[in-house]
């Protein structure tokens, strides 16, 4: 079962920019390229530091961990480059009128 919350105020995303939001127990990065929303999860798979703090490729769609550079698709979590192997999470996300809405694994819904 998943559960579909409210995850920010869509005026709270700035474009080109990825933002940390923490909500029940899952970190989330989500960011805003060329009008769409993504959200994946926020801590890199090799060194478990914060992607919203890395840089935000509009180009490659893609997040790059500040740490060791691993950049990590948007669209599907997969790393694109070493040192990372795993894939991050990726949330199913839209945009309900002045929202930002989120799909989490788990729970009632």
């Amino acid at each position: 079962m998943t559960r579909k919350l409210r995850l920010c105020a869509l005026e709270a995303l700035v474009e080109g920019q990825a933002t940390r939001i923490d909500i029940e127990g899952h970190r989330i990065a989500v960011a805003m390229v060329d009008g769409q929303v993504f959200a994946i999860g926020d801590r890199c798979s090799h060194a478990n530091f914060s992607l919203a703090e890395g840089y935000l490729s509009v180009d490659g769609c893609s997040l790059e961990c500040p740490k060791h550079g691993s950049s990590f698709s948007l669209t599907t979590g997969q790393p694109d480059s070493l040192p990372a192997i795993k894939p991050v999470p990726v949330y199913d996300v839209s945009v309900e009128g002045d929202d930002v809405v989120v799909v989490l694994p788990g729970g009632e819904g």
